[in-house]
């Protein structure tokens, strides 16, 4: 358990900027097996970026509480997935060949491709994430629990960061890494062995979780997240051979909108 721990907090460390006791560091075993918490280290950011909302949209405005949301991901994170999102937009908008988009995005600096993409995918997560209050339950009761009145928007929440954290480590088990280890800072996870069939199997279900919660259609929700994963990584294969770790922040971006905008088709049809 101890050593659970530790790999745990690996996984915090790495993901978030979350403090961990000084005893933690980038240990090269730790980290290679910290995959396996990223859905837990979603949990985490999903219900942080839920409670930022309800303080908020209770003290200021709805929009205030969308907008306090957004920032404290970013904020818990360090913006790690979406500076991921804005290097792969910036390298494969503006390279023609492998070497071209991966020296493009090595390059620490935001070009026009990573600034637009930044806005494009900021602004649809901003409506989604608008469009999701507005389907909460019993709101014209003030004398309920905002917990309660809230609860589909704050499961929704830490679905979609839980989820699309599940997405990069399915990607790392059986895709190919396309740039040098010894340059990447995550060289462990890039170059250490698959987790195993258990391993795998408990991650999984760390990740859905959350959908104990939910009415049964909401797992629906998956099958898009796990096309638009494969779709991306088919991307990332053809132009430079495999994946990046940007190239996997670029997967938890836009799985975690195609989550929400899921969220809102079901609420709306099923």
């Amino acid at each position: 358990m101890k050593k659970e721990g530790k790999i745990f907090l690996t996984a915090v460390m790495f993901l978030t900027r979350i403090p961990v006791p000084g005893t933690i560091d980038h240990s090269p075993l730790y980290l290679q097996q910290a995959r396996r918490y990223f859905p837990v280290v979603g949990w985490i950011v999903g219900a942080l970026s839920a409670l930022a909302f309800l303080v908020f949209s209770r003290y200021v405005s709805t929009d205030a509480g969308i907008i306090a949301s957004m920032i404290t991901g970013m904020f818990v994170t360090g913006a790690f997935h979406e500076d991921g999102f804005a290097d792969v937009c910036d390298g494969f908008g503006g390279g023609w060949t492998r070497e071209k988009i991966l020296h493009i995005m090595k390059d620490s600096r935001i070009g026009a491709f990573g600034a637009i993409g930044l806005m494009a995918i900021l602004s649809s997560k901003f409506v989604l994430l608008a469009a999701l209050p507005g389907y909460a339950a019993d709101l014209a009761h003030p004398g309920s629990s905002v917990f309660f009145a809230y609860r589909w928007f704050i499961l929704a929440v830490i679905v979609a960061h839980s989820v699309s954290r599940l997405m990069p480590v399915l990607v790392m088990q059986r895709g190919t890494y396309a740039a040098d280890p010894d340059q990447s800072k995550a060289r462990p996870l890039a170059t250490g062995a698959p987790l195993s069939p258990a391993v795998l199997v408990v991650t999984i279900l760390l990740a859905l979780v959350p959908f104990a919660f939910l009415p049964w259609p909401f797992l629906l929700v998956i099958l898009p997240a796990l096309y638009t994963t494969y779709s991306l990584y088919r991307y990332f294969e053809k132009w430079i051979g495999g994946y990046t770790g940007d190239c996997l922040g670029a997967i938890q971006q836009v799985t975690e909108i195609v989550i929400y905008l899921g969220f809102i088709l079901i609420w709306r049809y099923l």
